[in-house]
């Protein structure tokens, strides 16, 4: 499990481009948990895709990018209050 948080400058066309292929980079693995924040339940195959996917879009004189990883028992110390209730990526999907 790997969380990603970003904050990407907005304050350029090309810097909303950023942000929207971050974003889409982050969809394609994982569940958003915050506006910036993505919860990755990759493996190590993955996770190389998607690290260098991501880093090859931000920009890192203007843009900050961070990982988290977090063990099986550290996922299940997850605490959430507030709206939004988070996704059960490891529960049954019903459609």
């Amino acid at each position: 499990m790997i969380i990603v948080c970003y904050d990407v400058d907005t304050t350029t066309a090309e810097g909303a481009r950023r942000l929207r292929r971050i974003a889409e980079a982050c969809k394609d693995y994982g569940v958003r948990v915050q506006y910036s924040v993505f919860e990755c339940d990759v493996g190590e195959r993955e996770w190389i895709v998607l690290r260098h996917r991501l880093l090859g879009e931000f920009d890192a004189a203007h843009d900050s990018l961070r990982f988290y990883f977090l063990s099986v028992d550290d996922s299940q110390r997850t605490e959430h209050h507030g709206v939004r209730r988070p996704i059960d990526v490891k529960g049954p999907l019903v459609i």
